[in-house]
């Protein structure tokens, strides 16, 4: 399945190289809104709660109204995650609040599920150079994607994997990576990173594996027919 995404800074929707470099910017929502409203799930990213630089509350809301979305960007607390699910997020993407002084925080991993479900807990776990990256992909973990998966399983129903490498590159992605991640959980996985063509989208989901995608969405470079 592919699940397109909307990141949203400073109001406006855009696509950043590598988590920094500004690429697309599209100031009206509105048409990527109508644009994704025949697939059944779609990744919605407050970057600028992320960089605890204030927030999209307002659209993050309003965009939940119309679209089935998964929503993600500091939640750093058991308060922000049951905020954006009273905005009408269908789950909450967790990344860097599980992670901590190097390793999982399985405290906070289990105190989050208890709190609002593993069910609608999606735990983000960022591959740069081959270990786990946090906190815009700044930091770099003493621990690998699957040693990560493996501790946080019981914490959630899905996992999204991003291969910081190629993230916003449009080169391809890293299949050997995902699988490795796939082979490491039973529970559903949705890949990120540099997936930019159809083909690779398929062969995601030939081993059950979700696709989100973004760059090559805003750019042209995939259409979207045939996809939803």
């Amino acid at each position: 399945m592919l699940i397109p995404s909307i990141d949203l800074q400073n109001g406006h929707v855009v696509q950043l190289v590598q988590g920094e470099k500004l690429a697309v910017e599209a100031p009206d929502p509105e048409p990527w809104i109508r644009k994704f409203e025949r697939f059944p799930r779609v990744q919605l990213i407050d970057l600028d709660a992320a960089k605890g630089q204030g927030d999209n509350a307002s659209i993050v809301a309003s965009i939940c109204a119309r679209l089935p979305c998964r929503v993600g960007g500091g939640i750093r607390s058991i308060e922000r995650a049951q905020a954006v699910l009273g905005q009408g997020a269908h789950a909450v993407i967790v990344s860097s609040a599980l992670f901590r002084g190097g390793a999982v925080d399985l405290e906070f991993a289990r105190t989050l599920a208890d709190a609002i479900g593993a069910e609608r807990v999606i735990a983000a776990v960022d591959s740069r150079g081959g270990r786990v990256a946090i906190h815009g992909w700044k930091d770099v973990l003493p621990i690998t994607a699957v040693e990560a998966v493996h501790a946080l399983e019981p914490y959630c129903s899905e996992f999204l994997y991003t291969h910081v490498d190629t993230e916003g590159l449009m080169q391809g992605t890293d299949m050997d990576a995902i699988l490795a991640v796939r082979g490491a959980t039973s529970r559903r996985l949705t890949a990120a990173g540099g997936i930019t063509t159809r083909e690779e989208i398929d062969r995601l989901h030939a081993d059950g594996i979700d696709a989100v995608v973004g760059m090559a969405i805003y750019t042209g470079l995939l259409s979207l027919d045939g996809l939803a």
